[in-house]
């Protein structure tokens, strides 16, 4: 995998996170710089940990499946990404107020990382280095999240439904690459 593509795929993984995050924040009346990381470390962590732990599922099964891996991947990443879209389209105006926990936030985090670990399935199928890629998409994910609670109680009805659209656009987009390079550029 590219580094452009490295970035493109850290980044789309984190819109799901980052809208949440934004709907956090939105919960918050003034959200402290501290309170944001705290919120963004979360979320990036456990958005590291679970591509590892699909990526782990999909190596298991890859004797299986090797002859047509490129199409599992392809097939994953273009439903997360329809999914994604369509969460994109639904505009919720209101934004519901519940008391801020850990436990909440480790659920919400966890919610959202759950295509991670499709991915990192997916991503068993192609040549790409799993630390760097889970490391990757934390980073991206703690950047986007802590903005994401920051920006929340300012614009979050506006700007949450977008990254969703973009995050969804950009995985169906890596996954016709991958077929692309194993079907066309063999």
């Amino acid at each position: 995998m590219t580094p452009v593509a490295l970035l493109f795929l850290a980044v789309s993984m984190s819109a799901d996170a980052f809208a949440a995050s934004i709907s956090k924040g939105a919960e918050l009346r003034k959200p402290r710089f501290r309170h944001a990381v705290g919120i963004g470390l979360i979320f990036g962590i456990i958005e590291a940990i679970t591509p590892v732990l699909g990526w782990v599922a999909g190596k298991a099964s890859q004797q299986y499946v090797e002859t047509w891996d490129h199409w599992v991947a392809f097939t994953l990443l273009t439903i997360i990404g329809l999914h994604m879209i369509v969460e994109g389209l639904k505009k919720e105006e209101k934004v519901e107020h519940r008391k801020q926990t850990l436990w909440l936030l480790v659920l919400t985090a966890t919610a959202t990382s759950l295509d991670a670990m499709a991915v990192g399935a997916s991503l068993a199928f192609i040549d790409v280095n799993i630390i760097t890629t889970s490391l990757a998409i934390g980073l991206a994910t703690t950047v986007m999240a802590s903005m994401g609670t920051l920006l929340g109680h300012k614009f979050g009805k506006y700007v949450g439904h977008w990254a969703e659209l973009a995050g969804g656009v950009v995985l169906i987009g890596i996954g016709v690459m991958v077929v692309v390079e194993h079907t066309v550029l063999m």
